[in-house]
């Protein structure tokens, strides 16, 4: 800034400067207050910097609005010419009252308002962050007000890592009376992006393979900038593979190549594809991957009926939940999977045109099935304990993984049960005989009375209606009564009211006295009694002859008429009604 000059200790001596400042009222007529001239390097003190400005009109400027010394030396010389502004007419020694600094700083002034008025651009240096944006220094270290609005095409989050930063600007609003400069930056970059567009959209075309730069990452893809132009890459169309989110693969900045897979002129939209740069992986699947081949995958994902594994990228098979294993049955195929995990499989079938690969990874055991068909047959004899009870059956183990139905119907001779469990439980040991095996169901069929022969052509007689059995054992009980085994193949059932005392006291496996109370020869069924053993032994001979001549009227063939010459004169002596139901037709004379 300008100084008066003044006799101090700091300033040279008034006289010293006499002769040079004789006549000074002529001289001083050619300086103009607040304007800048130009001057004249006369002497340097140590201090101040001796400056003619013409007309021999002179005045003192401190060294330090020079700027720092380099190498010890002074930054200006005796010669050099400069400008500088004059402050006022004169100092009371008769100097001029001049600086440096100020002609330097209106100078800029000058010059960015010139540079405004013709829509030119200055470079400068962001400094801070101040409130609003950025304070950004421009030439002669002036300040100038940076929005953040206008720092980029898009707002920038932080903007502190602009700080440093030298970039060009274009000053949108100016006022040297308060000192006001505001900066834009996007003014610039529009103007580009418009200059790039135009380029782009000229050249455009659907197929054309172009280079991009990640602009922007959403959940859905990411927005690639074109040159002026951006174009969306759809998570979908990044990889053949699967890609959970765009920031799998990308990240701002990123040089991508892509293909253009639509571009609507009107709307100037872009689709574009990573992955269509690249071949498909599935038109080499089939030949890569035949049936029966082992390979190793990573579980990408788990639903309830199997899990995905990826095989290669762009390529992921489906082991179905039945094709984990041969014996478990699974509920949830999470149960032996986890997302992640490397695992070895089997390709069962490839469909290339599908683009699916079934795989199994059961198939790297033996299948239990074969074992099972070379080691049984038909007819052979098998032990195992009952999975599980239906309705209809119960379900035999016979070896790891392949299990029996014995059918109700095969259950018993002599007794005839709607629900299985009544006198079957499961764990229980049950031995049995195979009837059948169906290899395409993979289906085998039991049946445990099979293991002894059918014992009803003969059973009235060696089970006479009205006989006692001492040790008869026990099977099971349920809330209709207790099934009674008599001999290995032959039981029957105590209804709840024959037996004996209350239903709860009677426990199986025990010892339990018993009379046949009556035989089913159609229904095949031996019921017993626990109650009045022996007590009408008239009534059982009876009931014993009716179900005799039930039987041989019942039975075709040598059976039948072995039965009806056993009984001979017997049933030629019971009255009708006690030989056949009514609706019967009346016996022969015979």
């Amino acid at each position: 800034m300008g100084i008066d000059l003044i006799q101090s200790s700091q300033t040279p001596a008034a006289g010293s400067f006499a002769a040079l400042f004789e006549g000074s009222s002529e001289r001083d007529s050619f300086a103009t207050e607040g304007e800048i001239v130009k001057g004249t390097v006369v002497t340097i003190d140590r201090d101040y910097v001796v400056v003619d400005i013409g007309g021999k009109s002179e005045g003192i400027i401190p060294l330090k609005e020079f700027g720092e010394t380099i190498e010890g030396k002074p930054p200006v010389k005796s010669g050099d010419v400069i400008d500088v502004f004059v402050e006022s007419r004169e100092s009371d020694e008769g100097l001029l009252k001049i600086s440096k600094e100020k002609a330097d700083r209106l100078k800029v002034w000058d010059e960015i308002s010139q540079a405004c008025e013709q829509d030119e651009l200055i470079e400068g240096t962001i400094s801070q962050r101040v409130k609003g944006g950025l304070s950004v220094t421009i030439r002669g270290g002036v300040k100038a007000f940076l929005p953040g609005s206008q720092v980029d095409l898009r707002p920038i989050r932080n903007l502190d890592k602009l700080i440093g930063q030298t970039l060009e600007f274009k000053v949108i609003k100016f006022n040297k009376k308060r000192g006001n400069i505001v900066l834009s930056r996007r003014v610039l970059l529009e103007k580009e992006r418009d200059e790039q567009k135009k380029k782009t959209l000229e050249l455009l075309d659907e197929g054309m393979v172009v280079t991009g730069t990640i602009k922007n990452i959403t959940e859905y893809g990411a927005f690639v900038d074109l040159g002026g132009i951006d174009g969306l890459l759809h998570i979908t169309d990044m990889s053949w593979g699967r890609v959970s989110h765009p920031s799998e693969v990308f990240k701002v900045g990123d040089s991508v190549e892509v293909k253009v897979l639509k571009y609507n002129p009107e709307t100037e939209r872009v689709s574009l594809g990573l992955k269509q740069t690249m071949e498909d992986p599935w038109n080499h699947a089939e030949e890569a991957y035949p049936p029966g081949k082992r390979i190793r995958g990573k579980v990408m994902s788990i639903t309830d009926y199997g899990a995905f594994v990826e095989i290669e990228p762009g390529i992921e098979g489906l082991i179905h939940v039945s094709e984990m294993s041969w014996t478990k049955k699974i509920k949830h195929p999470s149960k032996i999977l986890e997302v992640a995990q490397e695992v070895e499989c089997q390709v069962l079938e490839v469909d290339a045109t599908a683009k699916r690969i079934s795989l199994g990874l059961k198939q790297l055991e033996p299948d239990p099935w074969e074992l099972f068909t070379e080691k049984y047959h038909p007819g052979a004899k098998i032990t195992g304990k009952i999975r599980s009870i239906t309705d209809y059956g119960v379900f035999v183990g016979i070896e790891e993984g392949v299990d029996g139905m014995v059918h109700k119907t095969d259950l018993s001779w002599t007794v005839r049960l709607n629900n299985p469990a009544d006198m079957f439980a499961k764990g229980q040991t049950l031995t049995a005989i195979i009837l059948s095996i169906n290899h395409d169901e993979k289906k085998v069929s039991l049946g445990v009375k099979q293991l002894w022969d059918d014992p009803w052509p003969t059973l009235l007689s060696d089970f006479p209606i009205g006989g006692v059995h001492e040790e008869a054992e026990v099977v099971a009980v349920c809330d209709y009564g207790v099934f009674v085994r008599l001999r290995e193949g032959i039981e029957g059932l105590v209804s709840a009211q024959d037996v004996e005392g209350a239903l709860d006291t009677v426990k199986p496996r025990t010892k339990v006295k018993v009379e046949v109370s009556s035989v089913d020869t159609i229904e095949r069924r031996l019921y017993l009694s626990m109650k009045n053993i022996g007590a009408d032994k008239e009534c059982a001979a009876q009931r014993q002859r009716r179900a005799l001549q039930a039987q041989a009227e019942a039975t075709p063939g040598t059976i039948g008429d072995l039965i009806k010459e056993t009984l001979g004169g017997k049933l030629g002596g019971l009255k009708k009604a006690d030989r056949t139901p009514k609706s019967d037709p009346p016996p022969s004379e015979e």
